[in-house]
């Protein structure tokens, strides 16, 4: 028999996506099929937490058939189910959601990128078409135009990385930061990561459920460290060659497989030990 009732800890499990539960060329997460379908069967709250957008997450867990919560644009906003709303004083109701900002406004952000004078040879995703960042992303066209419609955050690329160190100064006085994901660098609001993000979700299931739940991260790249660094047990997953990123916390699980196979075997070995009793396991 399988069931939460079993485990003697509520768990909730974050989870980076591109390069994670999904395999970095191709964004299949046919390798994590059966974890999948374990976690759903063991109504175990999956949380997606990623650089994708706000409208690219909901087409996923529509199709994956999970209705948790889930953190978008690198922690930029939360979003809850309704019925989330009694545990969320000042949460903005957004239906069907209630949302939580962490990240500056769009708007913003692109302000800051478009006073930067030409020779800093930027790119972001608000000086693209769809087909173009289809072909930098190699996502479908469809799936392009959800990533183009941005809340808190400006995946973008340089032409020349001597730049970035100016860049870093510019965007700290401005109260902004870059952060590296697997495809681009990311412009975000300063203080805002998937780590604070995370403590906060586990914050409202903790009063939502009467007890806080054990939670496990699973990431591929430095905008995952943070996550990976606030749960209680992180996994890093590989990158396509092999190589993890360097990386040291105590009770780290380094996944055998990248992308979405190293996902799967790393998910189940975890829900296979059954006892979330400790902090680590």
């Amino acid at each position: 028999m399988t069931g939460r009732k079993n485990r003697k800890k509520e768990i909730i499990l974050f989870t980076d996506l591109d390069g994670t539960l999904l395999d970095h060329e191709d964004y299949s997460f046919a390798g994590a099929a059966p974890a999948l379908e374990r976690l759903r069967g063991e109504g175990v709250p999956l949380v997606f937490t990623t650089s994708k957008t706000r409208k690219e997450i909901e087409a996923l867990r529509e199709v994956l058939g999970f209705r948790d919560p889930f953190i978008s644009e690198n922690g930029g906003g939360v979003f809850f189910p309704g019925e989330y709303g009694p545990w969320i004083p000042g949460g903005e109701s957004l239906p069907p959601h209630v949302l939580v900002r962490f990240g500056k406004p769009y708007g913003e952000i692109r302000r800051f990128l478009t006073a930067l004078p030409p020779s800093f040879g930027i790119r972001g995703f608000g000086d693209m078409a769809a087909e173009e960042i289809a072909r930098f992303t190699g996502l479908p066209p469809d799936q392009a135009k959800l990533a183009a419609e941005r809340d808190f955050t400006e995946p973008f690329l340089l032409e020349n990385d001597a730049v970035l160190p100016e860049l870093l100064a510019r965007a700290d006085r401005e109260g902004l930061q870059i952060v590296r994901g697997g495809r681009f660098h990311h412009l975000v609001g300063k203080g805002q990561d998937k780590g604070r993000a995370v403590l906060f979700v586990a914050e409202v299931f903790g009063k939502k459920n009467g007890t806080r739940p054990v939670t496990i991260g699973v990431g591929d790249s430095p905008n995952d460290f943070p996550m990976l660094e606030a749960v209680d047990v992180p996994v890093l997953i590989p990158h396509p060659d092999g190589r993890h990123d360097a990386l040291r916390l105590p009770g780290l699980i380094l996944a055998p497989l990248p992308g979405s196979r190293g996902w799967n075997a790393a998910v189940e070995a975890l829900l296979d030990r059954r006892d979330f009793s400790g902090k680590r396991i």
